[in-house]
């Protein structure tokens, strides 16, 4: 799948792309930024999000108190699969991590909620930085294990970026071919169920006409 972007002649197309690493490196805007969650009182908190199989994924959450910083409420968090199976459950916590790769695609959702405080708490602030495909592959240790720094350090972020957008990509055309498939089974079945229906009132109307008709030649009404 990847293969063809890879496969480029380097002598015509690395000018282009060291133009376009320096301009990214200049312009572009951090990948990941950390989300900012109002945990309630009462009730749960659930962020989602849709993921291809085979990803990798990583995010720390934790809990912001500036009023006691010492002491910061605690809060429970849980992470399911799109078939509900839990890939993440930690309680009474006032920061913590997970890491997974997904085993399927679909919607991948992370719920948090407070947690058994002593002290009654309004609401909480909680920071999830969540990180997904390209954006959780530690690059430093790619560079000391290649042994590759700057520039080339660069083109092997933005190859690896190029490949998991076109991954993306394939992921989106295939859900839309399902949705697609979803979508012309249904109006095939509200099709016949519009014939089947006007069959069934054409054949109501012809007996309730025969049995008047009958009914009218035996009073001999007409």
């Amino acid at each position: 799948m990847g293969e063809s972007l890879i496969s480029l002649d380097r002598a015509t197309v690395l000018p282009p792309i060291l133009l376009l690493c320096l301009a990214c490196y200049i312009c572009v805007v951090p990948v990941t930024e950390a989300i900012w969650l109002q945990i309630p009182s009462s009730g749960t908190k659930c962020v989602s999000e849709e993921i291809n199989s085979n990803v990798v994924v990583l995010s720390d959450y934790y809990v912001i108190d500036e009023a006691h910083p010492e002491h910061p409420p605690t809060v429970s968090a849980k992470v399911t699969s799109p078939y509900g199976n839990n890939l993440h459950h930690n309680e009474n916590v006032t920061h913590g991590q997970f890491a997974f790769t997904t085993t399927e695609a679909g919607n991948y959702m992370a719920c948090f909620w407070l947690g058994s405080n002593p002290q009654k708490v309004a609401d909480a602030t909680l920071g999830l930085d969540w990180r997904i495909g390209f954006s959780a592959k530690d690059w430093e240790s790619v560079a000391k294990k290649d042994k590759i720094e700057g520039v080339e350090l660069h083109l092997k972020r933005l190859e690896a970026q190029v490949q998991s957008i076109h991954e993306n990509l394939l992921f989106l055309k295939h859900r839309e071919a399902e949705m697609r498939e979803v979508s012309e089974v249904t109006n095939s079945r509200v099709a016949r169920l519009s014939i089947l229906s006007l069959g069934v009132c054409i054949a109501v109307s012809s007996l309730q006409l025969w049995y008047l008709t009958r009914y009218f030649q035996k009073k001999k009404l007409i």
